[in-house]
């Protein structure tokens, strides 16, 4: 194996670290070793430019990973997107990548949903809005545990 290659793969490794490090602790089930949440204007102050040094924000569009879920030792996919909303059917959002994958996400009573900074509601949620949604994904169904519409 060359030299390239091995630093290309620690490379995305690193990555892929670094997006399920921000992620996957929102999105776990709590522990009295871990908190809930990640506020992420903590993060940003413990690794200020992080982000702006990196291009991560901007780069992402879409991603799952496999974790291990609580203390029970079982597994959960979570997944995320970000993209724009092509259609709204109820309790179902599709939301289309810049890449051109489409999914459909089921919200239900759990789902966060956050529009310029406030809390809203799903029926704020809009086709053409610009979101980043992630959850669970259970066999072919992504169920959102995070609607979120960034100020412009």
């Amino acid at each position: 194996m060359n030299t390239k290659t091995l630093i290309a793969g620690a490379g995305a490794a690193g990555l892929l670290g670094l997006g399920l490090f921000v992620t996957v602790p929102a999105l776990a089930d709590p522990s009295p070793e871990t908190p809930a949440t990640v506020s992420h204007g903590k993060l940003r102050e413990r690794h200020p430019g992080l982000w702006q040094r990196r291009g991560l924000a901007a780069r992402g569009v879409h991603g799952e990973a496999t974790v291990r879920r609580g203390r029970d030792g079982g597994f959960q996919v979570v997944t995320w997107q970000r993209g724009e909303v092509t259609g709204k059917s109820g309790a179902v959002v599709t939301v289309r990548s810049a890449d051109g994958v489409s999914w459909q996400w089921t919200t239900d009573a759990k789902t966060r949903v956050r529009k310029d900074g406030e809390k809203a509601q799903l029926s704020a949620v809009a086709t053409g809005d610009k979101v980043i949604v992630a959850g669970r994904r259970t066999g072919d169904t992504r169920t959102a545990a995070v609607l979120r519409i960034p100020k412009d």
